[in-house]
């Protein structure tokens, strides 16, 4: 499949910056323009500069999922325990929200949100008012699936539930628009939702293709959704109304993606997550796409509260 045009403008092709990773996901840009991922099966964070030269940016144990950079400079961390399909991490521990800085131990800061024990927080991003918005699917086994939840934590540490499902649905990737707005995609349903800051929950339907199955996600300037699928092999470009209006074929299987500019960074787990044994062929990408990303916002969670 040729890259699709979105509007006016045509992607770029994908050009391979770095290979060799152990499940790569979660990027974030830091202010020198370099990336830092999770690399799941190292139970670390990654950071790759200019020199296209990946190198340990601090371990967290277990398996980490995302992460998001702060106000403060840390980065913050999606912790879901040491899961990654059947793979489990040398060092269990428990699924919470890490923080740390390059070298630094991880911090945990929650590991409960109003009395509910973490299944296994996926995603994270930061809103515009600074609070921490992530999703908690729990481990992803669609035979015996977790409640599906996401969550809030406040500035000043006090946690929220923002949206209990109903049933589980595996909420995966999520973003923050400027009106507060949250949106997230949902790997067993292949399905995007947004809810609004008043509660309104809008249903943006459902990925093109026979069996799509979203991962990470993030919001382009002008409103559309850049949306990865992991099967699909590629990333889809939805309209702010949940319209597709293209696909772009990128990586063995993307796992999630973030803007810099008018770069759009892809990372690629390389096989899908069917082994209890880690693998070394994830990759990451890099795109033009014109028009380019959001804003994206940053915070700093100042205490844990329960």
């Amino acid at each position: 499949m040729n890259h699709q045009a979105i509007g006016s403008a045509k992607p770029g092709p994908p050009e391979l910056i770095a290979s060799g990773l152990g499940w790569p996901e979660g990027p974030t840009v830091m202010p020198d323009h370099s990336l830092v991922f999770v690399d799941s099966y190292r139970s670390q964070l990654t950071i790759l500069g200019g020199d296209r030269k990946p190198r340990r940016f601090a371990d967290t144990a277990g398996g980490p999922n995302s992460c998001a950079l702060g106000s403060d400079g840390a980065l913050y961390v999606c912790q879901n325990g040491g899961t990654t399909g059947p793979w489990r991490a040398a060092e269990m521990v428990d699924p919470s929200i890490q923080r740390l800085v390059e070298g630094g131990k991880a911090e945990t800061l929650v590991t409960h949100i109003g009395g509910i024990k973490l299944n296994g927080p996926n995603d994270l991003a930061f809103a515009p008012d600074g609070s921490l918005i992530f999703t908690d699917p729990g481990t992803y086994n669609p035979q015996n699936p977790d409640p599906s939840y996401i969550h809030r934590i406040a500035p000043d540490g006090a946690t929220e539930v923002v949206l209990a499902f109903p049933k589980p649905v595996f909420p995966n990737g999520v973003a923050v628009e400027a009106d507060g707005s949250i949106v997230w995609d949902e790997s067993y349903t292949g399905r995007v939702g947004r809810i609004r800051p008043n509660g309104e929950i809008e249903d943006l339907g459902r990925l093109p293709g026979p069996n799509p199955v979203p991962d990470g996600l993030a919001i382009g300037a002008d409103g559309r959704l850049y949306v990865t699928d992991i099967v699909g092999k590629g990333t889809h470009v939805l309209a702010p109304d949940g319209k597709p209006e293209g696909f772009i074929p990128c990586a063995v299987a993307p796992t999630n993606c973030a803007f810099d500019g008018e770069t759009l960074w892809v990372t690629d787990a390389g096989v899908l997550a069917v082994s209890a044994e880690a693998s070394s062929e994830g990759r990451i990408w890099r795109l033009h796409v014109p028009g380019g990303g959001a804003p994206i916002y940053h915070g700093r969670i100042a205490a844990r509260r329960a």
